[in-house]
């Protein structure tokens, strides 16, 4: 396995994997990898027969009062991780690598419009700017055939694919369905943060996005009462500090007055435990035709 830390290297490596007619993945990750990251890596092997990780903490994607600087880099301990998984590259550059006149001076950006208007959007201006403009980065250095990413960072997934495919990148997207704890906790790098109270009152994401799956599959179609359900559940945690509970059209991200028979929606929570901030969410298609 090899580490790359500069775009003019990763460049020629894909080149030349690409001339050999190898079929490349990519999966994007910022490090301090976990489970839900090496299902990632598995789907990717199953997709391809070279497989990159880059990783990098990425600095436009945080606002001001985020934990940018305090994110876990574990930078041996991930190249260990995914060295056992038999990847072929990893590319871990530095920040200077991929702004090189420094993040703050950078003039050129990729923004999808509207859909980060609600969920995450809202409530981190600026962020899927960040999200979307190293994704697009990372495409033009890797070159990947393939890129996989996890569905516990759904607004996120449907941002990218649509700039996937308004941009006319020709790279398969693969979303790979969120990893969890035995009790249901969606894994994140994050999680490292909570106390153990607050890790065992964090379950109430799971059981929120749980309870609305199974609201819409019995046949509800008020959004309202959806969000409801949502919010008594994670009202039995007393640490948490909810942001938002919401249900959205799966495809536009914009919020729908009544769910349609056959309609495909996503409903999400943003939740708080003092400063760590969790997410979590869930596809569901409603029932008839």
């Amino acid at each position: 396995m090899e580490v790359i830390r500069t775009v003019r290297e990763m460049q020629a490596h894909a080149d030349a994997r690409r001339r050999e007619g190898r079929r490349l993945a990519l999966v994007p990750t910022m490090g301090a990898l976990h489970e839900g990251h090496l299902a990632l890596v598995r789907t990717a092997r199953a997709h391809a027969d070279h497989v990159t990780v880059s990783i990098f903490v990425n600095p436009t994607q945080f606002g001001p009062n985020e934990d940018y600087a305090r994110y876990p880099r574990q930078l041996e301990k991930d190249v260990a991780a995914l060295e056992a998984l038999e990847v072929d590259v990893v590319f871990a550059p530095t920040v200077e690598e991929m702004y090189p006149d420094g993040p703050e001076a950078n003039l050129t950006w990729v923004y999808v419009e509207k859909l980060d208007a609600h969920l995450c959007g809202r409530y981190r201006p600026g962020h899927f700017r960040g999200v979307t403009t190293i994704v697009a980065k990372l495409f033009n250095i890797c070159k990947p055939h393939v890129a996989v990413f996890g569905l516990k960072d759904a607004q996120q997934f449907q941002i990218i694919r649509r700039m996937v495919r308004d941009l006319h990148y020709d790279i398969e997207m693969i979303g790979v369905p969120t990893v969890r704890e035995p009790d249901g906790l969606a894994l994140s790098s994050r999680n490292t943060y909570l106390s153990p109270e607050e890790r065992k009152q964090a379950v109430v994401l799971s059981q929120a996005v749980e309870a609305a799956r199974r609201a819409i599959e019995a046949g509800e179609q008020r959004p309202e009462a959806i969000v409801e359900a949502m919010r008594q559940i994670l009202a039995r945690a007393p640490l948490a500090r909810v942001q938002y509970a919401e249900v959205v059209d799966a495809e536009t991200l914009q919020p729908v007055a009544r769910i349609r028979p056959g309609q495909r929606v996503l409903a999400g929570v943003a939740v708080f435990f003092g400063d760590t901030r969790l997410i979590d969410s869930v596809f569901v298609e409603a029932p008839g035709a």
